[in-house]
C-alpha cells in the first residue's frame, strides 16, 4: 500500500529548501515532519536558526519559514515495509513536482538533501527536468535519521550550518562524510 508525503512547508521569501525522502513511520502517524523523538532534525535546525526545537510543531514550522527556510521531500508517494529508504520499492517511487516548486519559489538558492538517498532521489526523479534553480547550489548532508548513528552529532551539526540562508556559498572541496 502506497504511504504519501506532506504537503510543503514553504513561504515566497524561502531562500533554501531541505529535501527528505519520505515521511517515516513516526512522522506518518502524527502528521509530522521529523516526528520520530530520536530524529536530530528539530534539534539541529533548532539550534541553528535559533528556535526552540521542543517547541509546539506550529512553532517549530514557524521558526523554519521565519528564517527563510522551506521543507519538503523528494517523494510524493512510495511503497516501503519500514521507515528505511532503503526498504522503497523503486518501481513505486513518484517524485513531488519539485520543478514547479522551485519555479514557484525564484529565492531558493542553496537546496540540501537530508542524506544520500534525498539526493540520490532527486537526481533520479527531477534534476534531469529541472529548469527552474539553475544557479542554485545542491548540498548533501548528513542523515538526521537515528538509523545514522556513525556520524558523530558535531559533525553533523558542523554540515547542518549550511542551511542557515545568511551562510556563505558552500566550498565544493568541502566533503561532511
Amino acid at each position: 500500500m502506497p504511504i504519501h508525503s506532506f504537503d510543503p512547508v514553504s513561504n515566497p521569501g524561502c531562500r533554501v529548501l531541505i529535501l527528505g525522502t519520505m515521511p517515516g513511520k513516526a512522522s506518518l502517524r502524527e502528521g509530522r515532519y521529523y516526528a520520530h523523538p530520536r530524529n536530530l532534525f528539530w534539534k539541529i535546525t533548532g539550534a541553528i536558526l535559533g528556535f526552540d526545537p521542543r517547541a509546539p510543531y506550529e512553532n517549530r514550522l514557524a521558526g523554519l519559514l521565519s528564517a527563510g527556510v522551506a521543507l519538503w521531500d523528494v517523494l510524493k508517494s512510495c511503497e516501503r515495509r519500514t521507515s528505511l529508504d532503503s526498504d522503497i520499492d523503486a518501481s513505486t517511487e513518484v517524485p513531488n513536482d519539485l520543478a514547479a516548486f522551485l519555479e514557484a519559489h525564484p529565492a531558493i538558492g542553496r537546496v540540501c538533501f537530508n542524506g544520500a538517498r534525498a539526493e540520490a532521489l532527486f537526481s533520479r526523479h527531477v534534476r534531469p527536468r529541472l529548469r527552474a534553480a539553475a544557479g542554485a547550489e545542491f548540498i548533501r548532508l548528513p542523515s538526521t535519521s537515528p538509523a545514522n548513528a556513525s556520524i558523530p552529532f558535531e559533525k553533523k551539526m558542523a554540515a547542518w550550518r549550511t542551511i542557515h540562508p545568511g551562510r556563505p556559498r558552500h566550498k565544493k572541496s568541502e566533503r561532511w562524510y
